[in-house]
């Protein structure tokens, strides 16, 4: 795997999993969800679940799901890039209205109550302009732990 990975990431990675590994394994969901979030990914209940199938994680074995992990997620500049695309006037906006488009109509299509939801978390007003770096930050930070 560290063919797949930066030596600083690999780094970083080994920093992060060996804090918080015992015996230079994790062994739980909870210790396997800190170290990805710590590690700016986002992985959810089910995926964790499946990187757990075997009970034990090795460092080698963490390579392995950070690089199928970081390939699932979309990176927040491919997102930028998207929305810069879609910027004609190359101001860093887009309208709520544009916006509400977009997640509905586009790709993984939202329903209007998913769009209303996202767009209340991220604190948006319906009237004002949305700056997309900021809307970037709030949709791909890791989700709360709600579920531990």
């Amino acid at each position: 795997m560290a063919r797949h990975f930066k030596e600083q990431d690999i780094a970083e990675f080994r920093d992060c999993f060996s804090l918080y590994a015992r015996n230079d394994y994790v062994d739980s969901l909870e210790t396997l969800m800190v170290i990805m979030r710590s590690l700016r990914t986002s992985p959810t209940p089910p995926e964790l679940k499946l990187y757990m199938k075997n009970g034990k994680i090795s460092f080698a074995d963490f390579l392995e799901i950070m690089h199928t992990h970081t390939l699932k997620e979309k990176s927040s500049k491919d997102i930028q890039a998207a929305f810069r695309a879609a910027d004609t006037h190359g101001r860093g906006v887009i309208s709520y209205k544009e916006l509400h488009h977009i997640l509905s109509g586009w790709g993984e299509r939202l329903t209007a109550k998913e769009v209303e939801q996202i767009f209340r978390e991220a604190h948006l007003k319906p009237n004002a302009p949305v700056k997309y770096e900021d809307f970037i930050k709030v949709v791909t930070s890791p989700v709360p732990d709600y579920y531990y």
